[in-house]
């Protein structure tokens, strides 16, 4: 059996990406989300979140998205105290690990005192496997006791996390046969995907904004939910359920 967590990245980035990651989950096969505590609709999105109890909701780490939570750093930060773009981590840079602990730690516990309970850890653009990045997210991970997603690039032995990531969720779209090829002999899988309506928000502030409605068209689509909810070969579940291994 494939048990499959479907997760929805950017939860609280604006109200029309809550929306279309609550329609996922409450029309769909969406199963779990991540939250950028940092951004505006975060509050909007606790709010959603505490009103749907069994999606599965963790932590979305963000560092190249927004404003940070904590003041005074200096090297996580552009001259206007944004944090700096992805593009900035693509070579070489310098970051403080303390500045980007504190600036975690504090998105960790602005979500815990929502009163929501995290399933898990992952980051905003993956930034978490970065070479002087994941000694931080690691350290958090152990602290708080929380799973993380598997995007390592080598094995990982000592976190809860799935056998499988897969980056793309257009595997969804395949037949059954192929997406069960396609995880081999993994048996807990993360598709992730980012479904969504578009507001000004999304449209001014992501470059990946259109494509997020046919994620939200396909994670509802009545073939797709059909094909996959009624084939005993798939289980439907959230970070939640890894430490039950016949949940």
């Amino acid at each position: 059996m494939k048990r499959l967590i479907i997760n929805a990245d950017d939860f609280g980035y604006s109200r029309a990406v809550n929306y279309g990651i609550i329609d996922a989950y409450t029309e769909g096969i969406l199963t779990s989300t991540t939250l950028m505590t940092n951004m505006p609709a975060a509050e909007h999105a606790f709010r959603l979140g505490g009103d749907h109890p069994e999606l599965g909701i963790g932590v979305h780490l963000t560092l190249t998205c927004g404003r940070p939570l904590v003041a005074g750093h200096h090297t996580l930060v552009d001259a206007k105290g944004n944090f700096k773009k992805n593009s900035h981590y693509q070579g070489k840079f310098h970051i403080d690990p303390e500045e980007l602990y504190k600036e975690w730690q504090a998105q960790i516990e602005k979500f815990l005192s929502s009163g929501l309970t995290p399933t898990h850890l992952d980051s905003h653009h993956h930034v978490n496997h970065l070479e002087d990045v994941l000694p931080v997210f690691k350290t958090l991970a152990n602290e708080y006791c929380l799973p993380v997603r598997n995007n390592f690039e080598s094995a990982v032995t000592d976190y809860i996390t799935t056998d499988y990531f897969q980056y793309e969720p257009d595997i969804l779209l395949a037949d059954n046969d192929e997406i069960i090829d396609t995880f081999g002999s993994a048996e807990t899988i993360e598709v992730l995907c980012h479904p969504s309506y578009i507001d000004k928000a999304l449209l001014n502030g992501s470059t990946y904004a259109m494509p997020r409605l046919e994620e939200l068209d396909a994670l509802t689509d009545d073939d797709i939910n059909q094909r996959i909810q009624n084939d005993d070969r798939f289980r439907l579940i959230t970070y939640r359920d890894l430490s039950r291994k016949g949940s």
